[in-house]
């Protein structure tokens, strides 16, 4: 559940990003200020530069989309355990590649909290 401070300040950042989206649609050059990919650029990009190509889920093209990979690595759904030592694989060439320092020893350690985590101690 949000709290009533959560409410009111999504409800401010909802105001926010309507009235600088009509200033754009109004032709008002108004710079964006994530860095994160679009979705025609992360469209563009090989299958090979996905932790997980076949569900094209996280992109491994810089040591930010390495360290985020890391961090969300519990919240991909519908692998398997085969797919998930590949992605961890292509992560820790890509981490090497970026100067990206890992401190788990594997994917496993990962899963400690996550919500595949839970489900996984459920089944056992």
């Amino acid at each position: 559940m949000a709290t009533p401070r959560q409410k009111t300040a999504a409800r401010q950042n909802i105001k926010k990003a309507r009235k600088v989206q009509s200033r754009r649609a109004h032709g008002e050059s108004i710079p964006k200020r994530s860095r994160g990919l679009s979705t025609r650029q992360e469209n563009r990009m090989p299958r090979s530069t996905f932790a997980f190509p076949k569900e094209r889920k996280e992109p491994l093209n810089d040591a930010r989309h390495v360290r985020n990979a890391i961090a969300r690595f519990d919240q991909v759904e519908g692998v398997s355990d085969a797919e998930r030592d590949a992605a961890w694989r292509r992560i820790r060439a890509a981490a090497r590649k970026y100067g990206v320092e890992v401190t788990a020893r594997g994917w496993r350690q990962l899963m400690k909290g996550g919500r595949t985590g839970r489900s996984r101690s459920r089944s056992r």
